[in-house]
């Protein structure tokens, strides 16, 4: 089985082109494949594969200094390796921390706990975390944007998709829900358990991956204060997410306790700067404080 995504349509055109899917991703260091790859020099041959003067030192006997034992990188890893170490070199990466307050998530999951075992579904923060990402897309058109591969072109998307990403036992997947700022919290809330363990058991398609308009990577199970997620590209901003923690916050002339949820939002620089990302996580911490609007 491939490791590499490549939609039907895409393998298709790729073989009328003459070009091996899966060996132009590799040579251009992809987890998945676009009809706009397929138009992309692959780098030369002889091209380093490490900044010049220190890929010399990467090369040790590890050996010397004691015991060691080897680990083959799966192709799967191999490609995403790949793909995040060109990511991380190309695109001048910020990113900006902010929090917010989820006690009105909190009580609305708590009020609506009977009726998500009603409905068979499980209702995560995450749920809420889509659709206020879905509609801060909706407010600020250029986080739901790519930039073109010479940098002269902004393309603003006209659709939502919002990427997960899943931790699995064979690497990282990004399953994508579709047009997210149509969906309600329910669809929501059933698609995310549903491709979550899709993604596990390895049974996510290709035409489930890949095309996101963002990603949402989420910690908050695992533990952390805060980090820097790498932006996905072609997206232009991926939204962290770490454990939800009890903040005092004071309000009405005394201390309370407010349990809050860190916000590491990194971007792409050429495109976003930083009063943007401001703007935006405001305006998500703002959607959060009052979900039942977002729910409408």
């Amino acid at each position: 089985m491939s490791d590499v995504i490549v939609s039907p349509s895409v393998r298709k055109r790729a073989l009328e082109m003459g070009i091996d899917p899966e060996e132009h991703a590799a040579r251009l260091g992809r987890g998945t494949l676009t009809r706009d790859d397929l138009g992309r020099a692959a780098p030369a041959a002889d091209a380093p594969a490490a900044p010049a003067g220190d890929s010399t030192h990467w090369d040790v006997d590890h050996a010397r200094y004691g015991p060691v034992r080897e680990e083959p990188m799966g192709r799967f890893a191999q490609v995403a390796a790949a793909n995040l170490a060109a990511a991380q070199a190309l695109i001048p990466a910020v990113t900006h921390h902010d929090r917010a307050d989820v006690r009105a998530v909190e009580a609305l999951r708590r009020e609506l706990k009977p009726e998500a075992q009603a409905r068979g579904v499980k209702l995560t923060a995450l749920a809420f975390h889509v659709m206020a990402t879905a509609r801060c897309l909706c407010a600020f058109p250029r986080f739901n944007a790519s930039l073109s591969p010479d940098g002269k072109t902004l393309i603003l998307k006209e659709y939502v998709h919002i990427g997960i990403a899943v931790d699995t036992a064979h690497g990282l997947m990004v399953p994508v829900i579709r047009d997210a700022d149509t969906k309600g919290l329910w669809t929501i809330a059933a698609e995310i358990t549903d491709l979550a363990a899709r993604a596990q058991a390895r049974k996510v398609g290709p035409d489930e991956m890949g095309g996101a308009s963002m990603t949402i990577t989420n910690l908050g199970g695992i533990g952390g204060t805060a980090f820097t997620p790498i932006v996905n590209p072609p997206e232009v901003a991926i939204l962290g997410l770490t454990r939800t923690e009890t903040v005092p916050v004071w309000e009405d002339d005394t201390w309370q306790p407010v349990p809050m949820v860190p916000l590491d939002l990194s971007y792409d620089h050429r495109v976003i700067n930083g009063a943007d990302a401001a703007r935006f996580t405001a305006h998500y911490a703002r959607l959060l404080s009052d979900p039942r609007r977002m729910t409408i």
